[in-house]
């Protein structure tokens, strides 16, 4: 798990770091920097993976944008500013990696990005492998090194599991269409990707793995709770579905088994059912599917989401990954106050974090110690989610 992260000179994030837990919600305004603490893993995940190219970027959910905006650039950093962007971590057992990338290429897009400096190591210690401006010369600048001795490395070696870590990390933000089955998605990852791809046959593993386990099974019938119209739901074959013709084809769909309707009428493919219960299922199989990464982002975790439902379903990723061995480092971000009321708030391994600009423009991220924000509040009506509302926490934009 990644313990600690270091962002420097990217975008709007100048020099930030932060303590990270398993669980990870960042709140705060629109365009405050929410979205770029995500990236910043992302690029840090395709230097670990040795090259950092539009491609490698957009494959892990980054944005796609020309060099020169990657870059802080604000007034008061002045004309002597470094160009070069860092980025670091360290897990919970003191493996670390930390670079700093340079693109020269101002307006486009280079083949890639350069490696400057870079560090890999299995503690404070133990140096793997490092490079620095003076190794420029007998190295290829646009290939990291420390992913070329990866390949020297075998479980369980720490340092191996953050490269690995790094490497899987992704940004996922599902869309509407791209559940539905309606459009297909750009970024198809395994189990699910980054757009809602690939959810039914995500959902057929996932019930098959829940048929040889009954602890997940246990779990996936708390996933059936929260959709509380549906009796059960599973993926089946597109031509048993009742389908318009205008409806996109793909082998398999979302069936839900509506409890209400009567038989022979109760059955709902992912075209027909609400996009909350998409949603649901697509959250569920980041938590619970075997092949999900160990550290990923869910940007907006709360769209497509009524209150009571975003907060029941942030109360359940926070259960669902206590319960399985070691559990997931999640990272979100959410607009919606009743996200936080789902948090377990006596879980040390819950960070609750805002996120603002101050007056130069500069992202700061600051944490919420959740026990003496519960202490200060006028009297125990008083919910996260009120005391976000009502500027007590932070992140509420002067509007």
């Amino acid at each position: 798990m990644i313990s600690k992260l270091r962002i420097k000179r990217f975008k709007s994030l100048v020099d930030v770091e932060l303590d990270l837990g398993r669980i990870n919600v960042f709140i705060g305004a629109n365009g405050s920097g929410k979205s770029n603490l995500l990236e910043a893993i992302g690029v840090l995940g395709a230097a670990a993976n040795g090259r950092i190219d539009e491609e490698s970027l957009i494959r892990r959910g980054v944005r796609p944008g020309v060099p020169k905006l990657y870059r802080s650039a604000f007034r008061d950093m002045g004309q002597g500013m470094n160009n070069d962007i860092g980025f670091g971590v360290t897990t919970e057992t003191t493996a670390s990696y930390d670079v700093t990338l340079w693109n020269p290429n101002d307006e486009v897009p280079s083949g890639s990005w350069s490696y400057k400096t870079e560090s890999f190591r299995r503690s404070p210690e133990d140096v793997i492998v490092g490079r620095s401006p003076s190794s420029k010369g007998d190295l290829n600048p646009e290939q990291g090194i420390a992913a070329l001795r990866t390949v020297e490395l075998v479980p369980p070696d720490p340092a191996l599991a953050l490269m690995d870590e790094l490497r899987q990390f992704s940004i996922y933000c599902p869309n509407t269409p791209t559940l539905r089955g309606m459009e297909s998605d750009s970024q198809s990852r395994n189990p699910v990707g980054l757009a809602g791809g690939r959810l039914p046959e995500a959902v057929e593993e996932l019930v098959q793995a829940g048929e040889k386990s009954e602890d997940l099974n246990d779990l996936l019938d708390e996933v059936l709770d929260l959709i509380h119209w549906a009796r059960g739901f599973k993926a089946a074959p597109s031509h048993e579905m009742p389908l318009s013709a205008h409806a996109a084809r793909s082998p398999l769909v979302v069936q839900f088994t509506d409890q209400f309707m009567a038989e022979g009428r109760n059955k709902l493919s992912g075209y027909d059912a609400s996009e909350g219960a998409l949603y649901i299922l697509f959250c569920a199989v980041l938590a619970l599917h075997p092949r999900a990464p160990r550290c990923l982002a869910v940007d907006n975790v709360d769209q497509a989401l009524n209150p009571l439902l975003a907060k029941a379903l942030m109360r359940s990723i926070c259960s669902w990954n206590k319960a399985l061995n070691g559990g997931r480092q999640w990272l979100m971000t959410a607009h919606n106050p009743a996200v936080l009321d789902g948090l377990p708030l006596q879980d040390p391994e819950v960070r609750l974090f805002v996120v603002d600009r101050n007056s130069e423009g500069h992202t700061k991220v600051d944490p919420i110690d959740l026990k003496k924000a519960l202490e200060l509040r006028p009297d125990e009506s008083w919910t996260l989610s009120r005391m976000w509302m009502n500027g007590l926490l932070g992140g509420i934009p002067n509007v």
